[in-house]
């Protein structure tokens, strides 16, 4: 524990002297120390000039984990000693572009207005994050993500629907089987590293896939749903996006009987064992937010 201690205040004042200074020991003594953990770990973690320091690589990693090992135990005395009620410590949390934008980060807001000592930092990306190489604590994604080694908490259920405007209907008509839509206009929102253009759906137990074609696509689901509700075309939306559409009539539902893969809200997690209290806090606060899931981590 002095050992990541020391790295840490190091990296965070950013200089030997600085370092010894606050730890009341030379700087020849704190350069000593550095150098005694170089030897024993066997890599350089720092570039030092005599005015700067600068992470390696290696150092970058090492930070990284001291910093969330140092939490952990702090974490665990809390507990122990009968202070650990609030959560507390860094939560790296990831989440999607578009969503974690405009939903994730107001309750991370109110999130940290209940629990203070919590330190949030949000990384919104659309390519899922390897949580355990990335030391992400909590990933928050829609759908399945294919990862053995992560748990997950559902936090909502959340289907999908073939939607349309009612402009474009009027235009073009409204597909009768799935055979029709290879006919019509489709908007094809890109996701990772999915199949372009084809649309997977459950029909009586069985799957039944259907390549579409269109002149509009976007790897943001805003955008597609915008070119939607502009009549351009058929898209594939989730239940939490297009719910006010449907009731206000501004999008219809196509094809009802034809079910699409949902799109479950999930909250992923590298460890079931030893659950921090701000990961699983952060968990709660989200399915007392939006969730209709009642399974706890």
């Amino acid at each position: 524990m002095p050992e990541l201690e020391f790295f840490v205040l190091l990296n965070r004042l950013g200089s030997l002297s600085a370092a010894a200074r606050a730890l009341d020991i030379t700087p020849p003594a704190a350069t000593m120390r550095l150098a005694a953990m170089e030897k024993r770990i066997g890599v350089r973690l720092l570039n030092r000039t005599t005015r700067k320091i600068s992470l390696t690589p290696e150092g970058e990693i090492y930070l990284e984990h001291a910093t969330r090992l140092i939490d952990e135990l702090r974490e665990l005395d809390a507990v122990v000693s009968g202070h650990g009620r609030d959560p507390r410590g860094l939560l790296r949390i990831n989440a999607p572009l578009g969503f974690g934008r405009t939903v994730i980060a107001p309750l991370v807001s109110a999130f940290n207005e209940r629990y203070p000592e919590v330190e949030v930092q949000l990384d919104v990306t659309d390519r899922p994050v390897d949580l355990i190489e990335q030391g992400v604590d909590l990933a928050i994604r829609f759908g399945e993500l294919p990862d053995n080694r992560t748990h997950a908490r559902r936090i909502m259920s959340n289907r999908r629907f073939l939607c349309a405007a009612p402009a474009y209907l009027d235009r073009f008509g409204t597909p009768k089987r799935l055979e029709d839509l290879t006919k019509h206009r489709c908007i094809v929102h890109r996701q990772n590293n999915e199949a372009y253009g084809v649309w997977r759906f459950l029909v009586d137990g069985r799957t039944d896939v259907v390549k579409v074609q269109g002149a509009l696509s976007s790897n943001d689901g805003a955008i597609v749903q915008g070119w939607a509700l502009d009549g351009r075309g058929i898209v594939i939306r989730s239940e939490w996006d297009v719910t006010r559409h449907l009731e206000s009539g501004a999008l219809r539902r196509i094809l009802p009987e034809c079910t699409l893969p949902s799109a479950d809200l999930y909250a992923y997690y590298p460890s079931k064992q030893h659950l921090p209290a701000r990961v699983r806090s952060f968990i709660n606060f989200l399915v007392e937010r939006l969730g209709n899931e009642t399974d706890g981590p």
